[in-house]
């Protein structure tokens, strides 16, 4: 007869890697992109690391501190080569801008989040020196750059999120199929400006119309009246 097994002692159990904020984000973006930012909780993240949730409120005060120290990581992935490579300053901040949308395509969960979220983090804060260097080289400075980052990244953002609750939606090819049919089928007696414009709705690629959109942004930035004197020009959560 086999004798029973005697309980393993804990302290023959191998020891458990000490928990670290880079080692909790480590995981936790790993947990994203397997389970998506819903499924990213303090109590989910606590099984992962084979701990307890407390321990880690010890490092984030909460899921949306968290949730912003992902997206911090993630953007460490968004090209800044552009600060310093030769060629209009104006091209240079829209690849900027374009490579940090790319970032948050690639996490629609995460793009979402994104418009509320807080960084400030290391690869944040370079996101935003990178930008503000570049429209420094194009002659915007002070509140009119200030004020200016923080709307393109307000538009970076909400396209981001838009593209990604679009393209996750079920029945997102046959919504858009209606909706181009409704404006290109629109009464030129009682519509006649959409009728007249209605093909012109749907040209350009996405690009295209993101790259416009941006160069109309930095022409009002550079020729809006300056903010005026004495208000606050800190920065919003733009992203």
């Amino acid at each position: 007869m086999t004798a029973p097994t005697a309980p393993r002692s804990r302290r023959e159990r191998p020891a458990k890697p000490a928990l670290s904020r880079a080692g909790i984000v480590a995981t936790s973006v790993a947990l994203m992109k397997s389970e998506g930012l819903e499924r990213l909780t303090m109590r989910r993240l606590a099984q992962e690391l084979d701990t307890g949730p407390a321990s880690l409120y010890v490092y984030f005060r909460n899921t949306a501190e968290l949730h912003a120290a992902v997206l911090d990581e993630l953007l460490g992935e968004v090209d800044l080569t552009p600060v310093t490579d030769d060629g209009p300053w104006r091209e240079r901040l829209i690849d900027i801008l374009t490579s940090y949308i790319q970032v948050l395509y690639e996490h629609p969960s995460l793009a979402r989040s994104a418009l509320v979220a807080r960084p400030r983090g290391e690869h944040y804060l370079a996101l935003l020196e990178g930008l503000l260097a570049v429209l420094k080289s194009g002659g915007v400075k002070g509140e009119r750059a200030a004020w200016g980052v923080d709307l393109l990244l307000q538009f970076a953002t909400t396209a981001a999120a838009e593209h990604g609750t679009r393209h996750q939606a079920p029945d997102a090819q046959e919504e858009w199929a209606a909706f181009t049919q409704a404006l290109r089928s629109a009464s030129p007696e009682r519509y006649p400006n959409l009728a007249a414009t209605s093909d012109d709705l749907f040209t350009g690629s996405p690009r295209e119309r993101r790259t416009w959109i941006f160069q109309v942004l930095l022409n009002g930035i550079l020729t809006a009246p300056a903010p005026a004197a004495g208000m606050s020009s800190t920065l919003r959560a733009s992203v």
